[in-house]
């Protein structure tokens, strides 16, 4: 199977700047996700793409619980139809969570447009926010971020929610429109080898 639509150099045939940059990129399980593989003929994209993401999920003492904010990239992929992504980030939402049940029903709830099912009061809000940045962000007023603060979420959780939304509508858009497939990827940022 292939990687994508494009042509894709492979780690074990890249040299020079893909190679060092491929290095900078690896999960912590050592595999360069396909994501940046098909980008490979522009790797200064690759390095833009991981230092959005590293900035957006992996960073210290975020506002949101990382496992809620993992579960914004979910709902935001599941909104975009982008498989490859769900896969990855739902890993690392039931990784984070620890619960492995609740996580199943809050991917049900993503991908049965039930969200109150699951969530509520600041958590819900805060999704509901996600879905219509992701879907109508033309539709988004002051308004809206003054409901958000009424129940309860600092302007730092906001900020998080809109830069995770915002990155992942990107990546999806990557992912999708290059056709990147899973294949035999191990999935998770979190498992190791």
């Amino acid at each position: 199977m292939s990687i994508c639509w494009l042509t894709v150099i492979s780690p074990d045939s890249a040299s020079g700047v893909l190679k060092d940059v491929y290095e900078r990129v690896e999960s912590p399980n050592g595999q360069v996700d396909r994501v940046y593989q098909a980008q490979s003929l522009r790797p200064d994209t690759i390095l833009g793409h991981d230092r959005l993401y590293r900035s957006t999920l992996h960073f210290e003492d975020p506002a949101c619980p990382s496992w809620f904010l993992e579960a914004v990239a979910v709902y935001t992929s599941v909104l975009n139809r982008c498989p490859y992504a769900v896969e990855h980030h739902y890993a690392n939402m039931k990784h984070l969570l620890g619960e492995p049940n609740r996580s199943a029903d809050i991917l049900d709830a993503f991908q049965n447009d039930c969200l109150d099912v699951v969530f509520e009061g600041k958590e819900l809000h805060l999704l509901m926010y996600a879905r219509k940045l992701t879907i109508s962000p033309d539709k988004l007023y002051r308004i809206d971020i003054v409901q958000l603060r009424e129940q309860g979420a600092k302007d730092e959780e906001i900020l998080e929610v809109n830069q995770v939304a915002a990155s992942f509508n990107y990546s999806n858009r990557v992912i999708n429109g290059l056709g990147v497939k899973l294949g035999d990827e191990q999935v998770g940022y979190y498992e190791t080898k």
